[in-house]
C-alpha cells in the first residue's frame, strides 16, 4: 500500500469487516493524520473499526480529543516516539 493511502474492504460485502480498515498517515504533518480519518469515517459503514498510523506527535491529541467530542472509542499505542497507531470504533 502506498504511503497516505486509505485500505477499503471489499464493496462485495454490506456487512463491515472484522479487520479494521487501516488509514497510514505515516510521514504526514498536522492536520493530514486528522483528516484523513474524518474522511474515512465518513465512507465507512456503520460499527466498522478503523487503524490510523501516525508519525506525527500532534496526532495524539487531536485524534483523542475528536474521538473524545464525537464519542468514538478510541484505542491508541505509541510504538516509538515517531509511530502513533489508533484504532477507532465508529
Amino acid at each position: 500500500m502506498l504511503p497516505g493511502s486509505i485500505h477499503l474492504k471489499s464493496a462485495m460485502s454490506d456487512t463491515p469487516s472484522i479487520l479494521p480498515i487501516e488509514i497510514d498517515a505515516m510521514g504526514k504533518p498536522c492536520p493530514m493524520p486528522l483528516l484523513m480519518l474524518k474522511r474515512a469515517l465518513k465512507t465507512a459503514p456503520a460499527g466498522q473499526s478503523l487503524l490510523l498510523k501516525s508519525s506525527d506527535p500532534h496526532s495524539e491529541i487531536d485524534v483523542l480529543r475528536y474521538c473524545q467530542l464525537h464519542q468514538l472509542r478510541c484505542h491508541s499505542e505509541k510504538f516509538s516516539p515517531t509511530e502513533f497507531h489508533y484504532l477507532i470504533e465508529s
